[in-house]
């Protein structure tokens, strides 16, 4: 079950919704939680089955050791959190890479007169990176005594299977939402302002993500003969704004279903196309990713504090993780390390003088930031390294092309042109910089007349902003097949 089909819009989240509010006000608010944790395993197993079972065990593994881990002496509470980081990671690995591994091993088995396994058909179950991830944390959170230890198995459930991020995150600490879990207030407000942020998100999807990605995928998937520089390019760039806009649009969604029921979910995205280094793209991009990349692994391995050839090994360790957790191919080995490397190079290249030639060098910085954001989304969209190899060659010219002419025949889809440049020009903070003007604006009145009507005429723009957004959404859902979200699939 996905947040823009038929399904989750009108039968599941209103049932839900209303059984929340229902059942709270008839026997408390502590038994939203029930409500909650009930629906969120009913939305995995909707589309899982009986792999539901690992999300259970993985619940139940990490509030029993997260207890005993607060109770024990310090030398067991180590035993026990890396038992529990086992426990959790096991599942992860059979499913997702072990048929990886193995293929990597073939080649010693053989030299030893091993014959190696065969490569078995394994299921990924859909988000079990985002789970795994939230409960380490929450053993890890428990171990540090950041948190307390969940006495409550229901809330412990709750916070690793709340079914708005759990498919595709934000990954969310849980000392960022254990008080949340035990005490939290709905209001008329953050309702509105969660279903706005809802609306948004599956705006995003529908609306850019899902059109934008077509044409990536007609493009990716054209013999190398009839692809053109120009019409490869076309290709990494529509890549690029669906998956930030399919991503970017999942979390806007969790965020905004996380304010329906009372909580506050982190950002995950600030507009990273905007970056002007990789330093700052990271600071951007999958946020709740890249802050436990770097509270879990990168800080333990001693961060920045033990010399800069230390400092520079750590970053080439956790992007080339970071690439693994994306999946188990050599592509997004590549793309970690691709990323890796240009986060060690920016801390060898000196800046130089920041007041000088400002607009010049924030210019430049943006042009080298997106290039090489676009270059890795290549690495990570391809199937092999030899599709990305003969893709980028026709990216730079190095590779012999024909039907040059297509990119003029593409570029007459008036729709097309019309979703990419709205896709290009909403990368960038124009809503918040609207916004923030609109504020200033209604400071700047000072009259008690003036005030109400600016007031007006903003909720009635937003108000018609929101409304049309869910007319064209649903329109167009009716009328086409969408696709699944592409971080399902991590």
């Amino acid at each position: 079950m996905i947040f823009s089909s038929v399904t989750f819009l009108f039968l599941f989240l209103p049932i839900v919704l209303t059984a929340t509010v229902s059942i709270g006000g008839l026997f408390g608010k502590r038994f939203r939680n029930h409500v909650l944790f009930a629906a969120s395993l009913l939305f995995y197993v909707w589309g899982e089955g009986i792999y539901i079972t690992l999300l259970l065990s993985s619940i139940w593994v990490s509030w029993f050791l997260g207890k005993q881990i607060e109770n024990s002496s310090q030398g067991r509470q180590k035993i026990l959190l890396a038992l529990g980081i086992i426990v959790n990671l096991l599942p992860l690995f059979i499913c997702k890479y072990l048929n990886f591994t193995l293929d990597i091993l073939a080649p010693l088995f053989v030299a030893v007169g091993i014959t190696p396994w065969q490569s078995a058909n394994i299921h990924l179950p859909a988000g079990i990176s985002f789970f795994t991830f939230q409960a380490i944390s929450y053993l890890i959170d428990v171990y540090r005594r950041i948190a307390p230890a969940e006495q409550h198995l229901l809330n412990c459930g709750l916070y690793i299977a709340m079914f708005p991020q759990l498919i595709a995150g934000p990954i969310v600490r849980y000392h960022d939402i254990a008080k949340q879990l035990i005490r939290r207030t709905v209001t008329s407000r953050g309702f509105a302002d969660g279903a706005e942020r809802f609306v948004f998100g599956l705006a995003k999807k529908v609306l850019l993500a899902d059109p934008l990605g077509v044409k990536a995928d007609h493009i990716f998937n054209l013999p190398i003969y009839e692809l053109s520089p120009g019409l490869a390019w076309l290709g990494a760039i529509c890549f690029t704004l669906q998956i930030y806009y399919d991503f970017s649009g999942y979390s806007d969604m969790a965020i905004g279903l996380g304010r329906m029921f009372g909580f506050k979910l982190p950002e995950n995205f600030r507009y990273p196309y905007i970056s002007r280094s990789m330093r700052e793209f990271w600071r951007r991009w999958h946020i709740s990713l890249s802050t436990w990349l770097r509270d879990y692994l990168y800080i333990p391995l001693g961060g920045s504090r033990k010399g800069a050839g230390r400092t520079m090994l750590n970053l080439l360790i956790v992007f080339l993780l970071c690439g693994l957790w994306h999946g188990a191919s050599w592509t997004f080995v590549l793309w970690g390390l691709w990323h890796g490397v240009f986060l060690v190079l920016e801390r060898i290249v000196p800046t130089g003088n920041k007041e000088k030639n400002s607009l010049l060098r924030n210019g430049a910085g943006w042009f080298y930031t997106t290039i090489v954001v676009i270059i890795g989304w290549v690495l990570f969209r391809s199937s092999s390294l030899q599709e990305a190899g003969q893709f980028l060659r026709v990216m730079i010219g190095w590779q012999d092309t024909g039907n040059a002419m297509f990119l003029s025949f593409l570029l007459t889809d008036k729709l097309f042109i019309t979703e990419l440049l709205i896709g290009l020009l909403l990368s960038l903070p124009v809503y918040g910089i609207l916004c923030q003007r609109a504020n200033l604006l209604q400071q700047s009145f000072k009259h008690g007349v003036s005030v109400i009507v600016i007031l007006s005429v903003l909720s009635i723009g937003r108000l018609a902003l929101f409304a049309g957004l869910i007319y064209l959404v649903l329109i167009t859902i009716a009328a086409q097949a969408y696709h699944p979200f592409l971080y399902f699939q991590f």
